[in-house]
């Protein structure tokens, strides 16, 4: 429950007109609690505490390797390949260093994008290997394992720059 605060705009008194969670301040307020666990759950696949997850994952794996690893879920238009590496070149000077995971659920399709020098540390078959791991995962209905299990392979693969 997250308590907000509120304003009746009169002087309540009578603490049996208040609802359930309400109470009347010194100031003559009404406080009342309003409970959040009947919220509509958030957009998109994950939860804030497995989005929390994701994101310690990316940025571990980023500081350990050195590279840029990004993950874009979403639709991909066109060709996926081609449609990852566009997302790949929007990131500019950064996209040598950087990995990207591009995952298109509705159509079942992802790649991974590498830079020139991601890709001196992470070879064609390292990708290959992870993709086939996150599919697995995927074909399971467990995405976030599939993609931190991605991000782990990935990782190991790249090691610390030398």
């Amino acid at each position: 429950m997250a308590g907000d605060l509120t304003h009746s705009g009169h002087q309540a008194t009578d603490t049996d007109e208040l609802p359930a969670g309400a109470v009347v301040t010194v100031s003559g307020r009404v406080s009342a609690a309003q409970d959040t666990a009947t919220a509509p759950p958030p957009d998109g696949p994950f939860t804030p505490v497995q989005l929390a997850r994701l994101d310690d994952a990316l940025t571990l794996v980023s500081r350990h390797t050195k590279l840029l690893f990004s993950i874009y879920l979403g639709a991909l238009e066109g060709p996926v390949r081609q449609a990852a590496e566009r997302l790949h070149e929007e990131l500019g000077a950064a996209s040598a260093d950087a990995v990207l995971i591009a995952v298109d659920p509705g159509r079942r399709k992802m790649a991974i994008v590498t830079g020139p020098h991601a890709k001196m540390r992470l070879p064609d078959r390292a990708c290959n290997l992870a993709v086939m791991s996150m599919t697995a995962s995927f074909s399971e209905g467990d995405l976030l394992g599939g993609l931190l299990s991605g991000l782990r392979m990935l990782a190991d693969q790249a090691g610390s720059p030398r």
